[in-house]
């Protein structure tokens, strides 16, 4: 009797961890599935919105009626499901309707901020991070540009967003709080996950120098962590920032001044950039952005007119370079709106768009970017936009990011040593059975996997690669009989499978 009721106990805690866990990777579902761009909807289209939707696992355009409209400054975040909570153009906050939160206006009190109400022209000048162990607190980290005759921030705000206001859609509960006052680069506003996979560390720079100010987020809120002086000097400079998806390095790119491209380890345990490496572009372009391939190898730089490749675990990084793409001279809808190369984004399909520096309806994107040399696959303007888009490319964190197992800080026992039986658990198909159109659903892996669809002989029906951090992936069986399939996914040595029906 006691074996019984201790096999029971056992039975019981297993399915609540199972049960645990599956809500945790159902949770990990959307906030950054969602990327809105266009403008606001006073004029007639091709003007008007447009939403680049990731959660089917394929990017899905649509066409949108809100009031706020997006240029280069762009933040937004999503819930659980994939729905829109709120977004920011650095000037208003917009809820899900796409009109005003309740008590966003007034983002960012400047000059220059009164001279652009449709929104700022400033890359990554706003960042959106759920406040930790808070269900319905959002902190929204933003700056614009104070001090015109710099060019430079004054100021790096925080502003803290309730959705639990105005019936659910949200509002403003402090607004414009100063966490720096000091002389900052504009824009360049990066999060990354912290070693113990709940709190974040946010950055930005200070203005002709080489400090980074270090910025801590917990469940108690947000501090000035400390300063660090590495690298080299930034003059008020544009450009973009990013870390790459394992949180390992940090990127650094504006293309003038001798400033070009950096390149720094990162130790997400004690928030501290080591061993930087400075890369000078020999080309004349300026702007630009960069971007990480999902498996956080490569190092992707858009310049204007050139766009290049960077292995960074190469011995000498600057030597690994390959020119992957020279701006083919189009323009879209027409002169003078150039496709060029601007500010880059990794989506959650396992591929980087690259903005075109000018309102087009047009956007690059590179389909295989874990590949090395040309075999990453960029496309020029391969991206058709049913509205304008004025570099409007989402400021998103890899929000996914877990902890470093097994490290000093790893101590909250988020992730760590999940069972492959788990992992299967958590895997679904809907609609199942189905006419052989469903979606994958998985928990988020940090290597790139593969898709392959058997039917009952054993032959490969279909095979797909799965992108690092993706969570769900659309398959199409084409010609196929109606009957049992199994789905069978790998990550590295690890493999499971799950059924699917096919109906005639």
């Amino acid at each position: 009797m006691r074996i019984a009721r201790a096999i029971n106990s056992i039975r019981s805690a297993w399915l609540c961890v199972l049960y645990v866990f599956i809500q945790h990777a159902c949770a990990q579902q959307g906030l950054s599935n969602l990327w809105l761009g266009g403008f606001d909807s006073d004029g007639p289209p091709p003007f008007g919105g447009v939403d680049l939707d990731f959660q089917s696992g394929n990017m899905v355009t649509s066409t949108m009626s809100r009031a706020i409209g997006y240029r280069r400054t762009s933040a937004n975040i999503t819930d659980a499901s994939g729905d829109l909570l709120f977004s920011t153009n650095g000037c208003f906050i917009a809820n899900a309707t796409g009109d005003t939160l309740l008590n966003g206006t007034g983002l960012n009190p400047s000059s220059y901020t009164t001279m652009f109400p449709e929104g700022l022209y400033l890359s990554q000048a706003c960042l959106i991070l759920h406040k930790p162990e808070a269900s319905d607190i959002y902190f929204l980290f933003h700056g614009t540009l104070d001090n015109i005759p710099g060019p430079n921030a004054l100021y790096l705000y925080l502003t803290t967003i309730d959705m639990s206001l105005d019936g659910g859609l949200g509002g403003v509960a402090i607004k414009n709080q100063v966490l720096v006052s000091d002389a900052l680069n504009t824009g360049r506003i990066t999060a990354v996950r912290h070693a113990n996979g709940r709190d974040w560390w946010v950055f930005c720079h200070k203005v002709n120098t080489n400090n980074f100010y270090r910025l801590l987020v917990t469940p108690y809120g947000v501090v000035v962590d400390g300063t660090q002086s590495i690298g080299i000097v930034r003059p008020p400079d544009n450009g973009q920032a990013c870390f790459s998806p394992d949180g390992s390095k940090f990127a650094y790119y504006w293309g003038q001044f001798n400033q070009d491209l950096e390149i720094f380890d990162f130790d997400r345990c004690t928030g501290l950039f080591a061993n930087p490496v400075h890369i000078l572009i020999s080309d004349a372009n300026t702007m630009g952005g960069v971007a990480f391939s999902p498996n956080s190898r490569y190092l992707y730089v858009p310049s204007v007119e050139d766009v290049y490749q960077y292995d960074t675990e190469a011995t000498d990084i600057g030597a690994s370079m390959v020119h992957i793409a020279h701006w083919d001279s189009t323009y879209s809808p027409f002169p003078p709106f150039a496709t060029l190369f601007d500010i880059a984004q990794l989506a959650p399909n396992g591929k980087i768009y690259i903005g075109t520096g000018n309102s087009t309806d047009k956007l690059h994107v590179i389909h295989s970017p874990d590949s090395a040399g040309l075999a990453c696959n960029i496309e020029q303007h391969g991206i058709a936009l049913p509205r304008y888009f004025s570099n409007s490319l989402p400021n998103h964190p890899n929000y996914h990011l877990g902890p470093v197992d097994g490290s000093v800080c790893d101590s909250l026992g988020i992730n760590a040593g999940v069972p492959d039986a788990l992992v299967e658990a958590s895997i679904k198909v809907y609609p199942n059975p189905n006419t052989g159109a469903f979606t994958l659903s998985y928990p988020v892996q940090p290597e790139a996997g593969m898709l392959e669809v058997l039917d009952v002989q054993g032959r490969i029906a279909y095979h797909s690669r799965l992108a690092a951090w993706s969570q769900v992936h659309q398959v199409e069986l084409q010609g196929e009989a109606a009957g049992m399939y199994q789905c069978r996914l790998t990550w590295g040595s690890r493999s499971t499978s799950v059924r699917v029906i096919l109906q005639p």
